[in-house]
């Protein structure tokens, strides 16, 4: 599959700070886990990898701007072009040795994402796409599901956490969910969460309290997979809600029916 001379930058940017977070998983595996020492080891992956993606981006398009997990914002003298970085997405996967963790790269022209990649270098899974031209899981074509019914439908979800998200409101979207579909699914990583819809592999997905770097990428993803994102709304935008409702057509419109109302 030919690329272009952008995608071929955010694939190499991607692939070299995945090598260096795959040695790092390795070393984890071999660890005496506790808090600290391993909290401590994947903090100092999370920044290695972004510095490396941060390097590369901007030594290729050095006017552009940057928005990173762990660096906070950088402004460039291109002020039309944004990269929008997770260097590690599902940290807590990772500090337990769990395979489910990606580095994921958006680029936003003018507010809109244009191209994005997400990597997953414990498994080699490259998902990319740029607005128009499809999206692609290493060289195949990407298509969303086509089933019409949920309760045919695997849906995923985010679940707050030990002082993070509305646990009460988590529970009755849960509950109100779990009683229309054939499977709920909680992965740890929104990124990944995303690619899988895009690929078919998930029905749909709906969290709620992301960040811009969770869910650049996987946005032009899904859509140039011929599927649909919004926020809880489901017209807003969720890069400046932070809520996140994917699927295709149908289900995204079955999920925004049952969740909008809840977070009134």
């Amino acid at each position: 599959m030919l690329q272009s001379a952008l995608m071929n930058v955010m694939v190499k940017a991607a692939r070299r700070a995945g090598r260096s977070l795959k040695r790092d998983l390795g070393e984890i595996e071999n660890l005496q886990v506790s808090l600290k020492g391993p909290a401590n080891f994947v903090s100092l992956a999370d920044k290695r990898a972004e510095e490396m993606l941060l390097t590369d981006l901007l030594k290729a398009r050095p006017g552009y701007g940057f928005i990173g997990e762990e660096g906070g914002a950088r402004i460039g003298d291109d002020k039309t072009h944004t990269w929008i970085v997770d260097p590690l997405d599902g940290t807590t996967n990772f500090l337990h040795g769990i395979p489910q963790f990606a580095i994921s790269i958006g680029l936003q022209r003018e507010g809109t994402i244009i191209a994005g990649v997400i990597y997953n270098p414990a498994n080699d899974e490259l998902y990319t796409a740029e607005r128009g031209k499809g999206a692609f899981l290493n060289d195949q074509r990407l298509r969303v599901a086509g089933r019409r019914q949920l309760n045919d439908c695997v849906i995923a979800c985010g679940l707050p956490h030990i002082g993070r998200g509305d646990h009460e409101l988590s529970r009755l979207e849960m509950t109100a969910i779990q009683n229309k579909v054939a499977g709920l699914r909680r992965f740890g990583a929104a990124s990944l969460d995303m690619a899988f819809v895009a690929a078919g592999r998930l029905d749909g997905y709906w969290e709620r309290n992301l960040q811009p770097w969770d869910m650049a990428a996987g946005q032009i993803l899904i859509r140039e997979a011929g599927g649909t994102v919004s926020g809880i709304e489901g017209d807003d935008d969720p890069l400046k809600t932070g809520d996140l409702i994917c699927g295709n057509e149908f289900v995204h419109a079955e999920l925004v029916k049952i969740l909008r109302p809840l977070g009134k």
